[in-house]
């Protein structure tokens, strides 16, 4: 059927941000065209990493084209899980364990997989093992993103839902005019958080060894990691300050402007003392051609509301209904038997795995609990006040945003050195240093879930409590903590995974052509990745899985019950 489009025949006058624009929109396609003569190249098996200062814009461009192709990849890929697992309690019970489980699997746990699958997809060219690092990216991005969005449409005040029915919404209708303005704010909080995430990895995932295979691709995090591999301290910190360049960049011209957006749909009366406030926005505002973009969007979505009410009228038909029932029961089919073959290759490689591993691997796991659990009390010491106090002052926002947009993309492994030799002065070593690296990987999910929750919290209620004079640990018990309750759950869920994950590049780490570990997980799934040993990779990796998900359903998801029955607004 095709959807109706009428684009106005106005006229208008041509400004000079109009010319701006252009010539934006111009780069972007010319960066998208570039960017595809690169992925359609054969690969190069002997690339070698020039670290030629005047190579890193180009390297910068190439990572910031992996980034952001997982992060689509991934705000798709969350909009639809999210969405799907909270239309029933079936696809609840089954999508949010698996979710568990999938946050819980660290990127080198993919890498085999991924990489071999896309290698065979396209033979000597490069665009697999590009399709491969985007995949890897998407891996340590999306579950943040899902989290957050399952969790915000979970927590929808009955109010609202009630207006839906009340207006006879159909189901698209109500997922574009309740579902996704009620999730912006966290969502794009935690599209930062993901796209940090993503410079976080860049260095694993552009450049990694899988058995006696080194596989690399030209990017910023192929650069730091050659850099630091040698030792070349000068050419780490050209790497990271370009990486930080690009930071700054994106927090004005993307994050930013998408963060005073979202402001728009706080469920308030009172409009706040001080508006958040984007120049770029601003400026942007200003264009007519953007403008007349935007109708034109808008006309062409109510348009296709319109159409989604005879569309599901159709699918009210009950033959179209038995259709879908078999179209379901195939696909649930088809994955039962994937599922079986997997189960059938994953006791094939286990068969290899020996009693002395299996102790290494329940010994690795405690040193690492240990680790986490640390990092995780650490991180929510310092990032429940800082992020309150940056959620409610949109002053220290504006100051504050970038600087940890920034400090959250700094991946660990390129400060190692600093933190190592400070940790050897006190005496502390890899043991100790695997917390504080790990703390750099995890704390971020927590600080940015915190401000969007205290973004969030009604203007109403806030100054109720000043009119009351509320104040202290009384402001903190009734309005603070059950305000940001549910987004803290949510950081809480995910920096848990994140920690996990961390433990990768915690507790193995590689600098200066040396290899240094310590007792853990990440260093076991680390080393078993770099010599090819599957059977104890994946064996360490479902032993690291059953942690995390026992962690969640012992404890994250009876605090996100709570949230979702006693701390909603409504």
């Amino acid at each position: 059927m095709k959807i109706p489009i009428s684009i106005p025949a106005e006229t208008f006058k041509v400004r000079a941000i109009d010319i701006a624009v252009f010539f934006i929109i111009l780069g972007i396609l010319s960066f998208i065209i570039y960017i595809a003569s690169q992925w359609s190249t054969p690969y190069e098996r002997t690339l070698q990493i020039d670290l030629n200062p005047s190579n890193i814009p180009e390297y910068a461009l190439q990572s910031l084209a992996r980034i952001f192709s997982a992060y689509l990849l991934s705000l798709l890929f969350s909009i639809w899980y999210g969405y799907t697992a909270s239309r029933s309690k079936i696809h609840e019970k089954i999508m949010i364990p698996l979710l568990d489980i999938l946050q819980s699997i660290p990127v080198l746990s993919f890498l085999p997989g991924v990489v071999l699958a896309m290698i065979s997809l396209f033979p000597g060219k490069r665009i697999g093992l590009e399709l491969a690092c985007v995949l890897l990216i998407f891996t340590g991005q999306v579950w943040n993103m899902t989290f957050s969005f399952y969790h915000s449409i979970n927590t929808i005040p009955k109010e609202l839902k009630e207006v839906v029915k009340v207006f006879k919404m159909n189901k698209f209708s109500k997922f574009l005019r309740l579902d996704l303005p009620f999730s912006a704010i966290g969502l794009i909080w935690n599209s930062m958080m993901s796209v940090a995430g993503g410079w976080f990895f860049l260095m694993a995932c552009e450049m990694f060894i899988l058995e006696d295979k080194d596989f690399r691709l030209p990017g910023i995090g192929s650069y730091i990691q050659t850099a630091a591999n040698k030792g070349n301290i000068e050419h780490v910190i050209y790497g990271l300050g370009t990486m930080i360049f690009l930071i700054i960049i994106l927090d004005l011209f993307v994050w930013r402007p998408l963060i005073v957006w979202s402001q728009k749909f706080r469920l308030e009366t009172v409009p706040p003392e001080e508006e958040r406030e984007s120049f770029v926005l601003n400026l942007f505002s200003g264009s007519i051609f953007i403008k007349k973009v935007g109708e034109f969007i808008t006309g062409t979505i109510n348009k296709m509301e319109k159409m989604s009410y005879r569309k599901f009228a159709f699918s009210e038909n009950p033959f179209i209904n038995k259709l879908s029932k078999i179209t379901g029961f195939v696909s649930l089919l088809i994955i039962l038997m994937v599922i079986i073959w997997a189960i059938f290759k994953a006791s094939h490689l286990l068969s290899s795995v020996s009693l002395s591993d299996i102790i290494t691997i329940i010994k690795a796991a405690s040193y690492s609990l240990l680790r986490v659990s640390m990092a995780l009390l650490i991180a929510l010491a310092w990032t429940l006040p800082v992020g309150v106090y940056i959620g409610l002052n949109p002053k220290a926002a504006k100051i504050l945003q970038g600087i940890v947009q920034i400090a959250a993309s700094v991946p660990a492994t390129a400060v190692f050195p600093v933190i190592l030799l400070f940790l050897i002065k006190l005496g502390g070593g890899l043991d100790v240093g695997a917390v504080f690296l790990m703390l750099l990987g995890t704390q971020w999910y927590l600080l940015f879930n915190i401000i969007a929750g205290a973004s969030a919290i009604p203007k109403d209620l806030i100054e109720i409590s000043k009119a009351y004079g509320i104040k202290g640990l009384r402001r903190w018990k009734t309005l603070i903590l059950p305000g940001i309750f549910p987004y803290l759950v949510t950081g809480l869920i995910t920096a848990s995974g994140g920690a996990w994950n961390a433990t990768i590049v915690s507790e193995y780490v590689s600098f200066g052509g040396e290899i240094m570990h310590t007792t853990g997980l990440g260093a076991l799934i680390s080393q078993s990745s770099a010599s090819g040993n599957f059977g104890v990779l994946l064996l360490s990796t479902g032993f690291m899985s059953f942690i995390v998900v026992g962690i969640n359903r012992l404890v994250w998801k009876r605090l996100f019950i709570l949230a979702k029955t006693k701390y909603i607004l409504e």
